[in-house]
């Protein structure tokens, strides 16, 4: 079909209003890497955008992984992305699976008390307290336990659930098969797109987290890498990386280790992105939309 003339305008005037949002989105990224990548001389003397490394310098990378503090925040953030969201895609797959199926007892008045905690909370003092008493305070399982079940992936996988056909389970039921044989072997491998979601929005909250960090923990080793990087950067402090740099060169130092520092933060997650793109919008939408 011939498209008119005002139908290829819109279109081009389409394609390039998308082109320069995707360069203002991408270009601070690109700022960054390139900052990181340059000599700190070049950068502190750099004026408007930047669009190569100018002189091309890796020794901000160095500095940032001959940092025994940044080594450790990145073990303890990968055990915290890792056990983290195991605990919360088992929580949040049994408590859907639960309330997705037919006949259970309160079903609606427990969904009801779910979606209510998304609107109304106790506060910050009453969930340290909570904390603190349940011997969680500067451990591990404060940043793990308390944040086990959210209350958005949760409707969103009960959602999922529903959409299974409820023959397949009655044809498991007269084979024999119980409830956690149904979840594992018949309600979960055909949720997967959703489960892939769960994991991205599970995973991306455990490696951009660092409020829960400053509130519960106080043992050093057991920071996350985002609260070493919030205080590279609001706390401007790159003391402990400096090494054997001149005094007169800390300041230009000090600015390519943040760049470096975001970038190390940053790539990880960029690089599983990727991967489960492809399953993010089906999951998004077998999660929201019910017929």
């Amino acid at each position: 079909m011939r498209r008119s003339w005002g139908e290829r305008s819109f279109d081009a005037g389409n394609i390039a209003f998308m082109l320069a949002l995707s360069l203002i989105t991408l270009y601070p990224l690109v700022f960054v890497l390139f900052s990181s990548l340059s000599d700190p001389a070049e950068v502190v003397r750099n004026r408007g955008l930047l669009l190569y490394p100018k002189g091309f310098n890796l020794d901000a990378y160095r500095l940032v992984f001959d940092n025994p503090n940044i080594k450790t925040a990145y073990l303890n953030t990968l055990i915290y992305v890792v056990c983290g969201t195991t605990v919360n895609l088992v929580m949040t797959s049994l408590g859907a699976y639960g309330l997705s199926r037919r006949n259970v007892l309160w079903k609606n008045a427990i969904m009801f008390m779910i979606v209510f905690t998304m609107f109304f909370e106790g506060g910050l003092i009453p969930l340290y307290l909570l904390v603190g008493n349940l011997g969680m305070l500067d451990t591990r399982l404060a940043l793990i336990l308390p944040t086990a079940v959210s209350a958005f992936n949760l409707i969103i996988m009960r959602t999922a659930f529903q959409g299974v056909p409820v023959s397949l389970e009655e044809s498991a039921r007269l084979d024999g098969a119980g409830d956690w044989t149904i979840l594992f072997r018949v309600v979960l491998p055909l949720s997967l797109p959703v489960v892939a979601v769960m994991v991205l929005f599970y995973g991306v909250y455990h490696w951009n987290s660092w409020f829960p960090a400053m509130i519960y923990l106080q043992t050093r080793e057991l920071l996350p890498l985002q609260l070493i990087l919030r205080e590279i950067l609001i706390a401007n402090d790159t003391s402990s990386m400096m090494g054997n740099v001149p005094s007169g060169d800390e300041m230009p130092v000090g600015e390519t280790i943040k760049y470096a520092t975001i970038m190390v933060a940053t790539l990880p997650i960029l690089f599983l992105y990727p991967f489960l793109q492809k399953y993010f919008v089906k999951g998004v939408m077998i999660g929201a939309i019910k017929e």
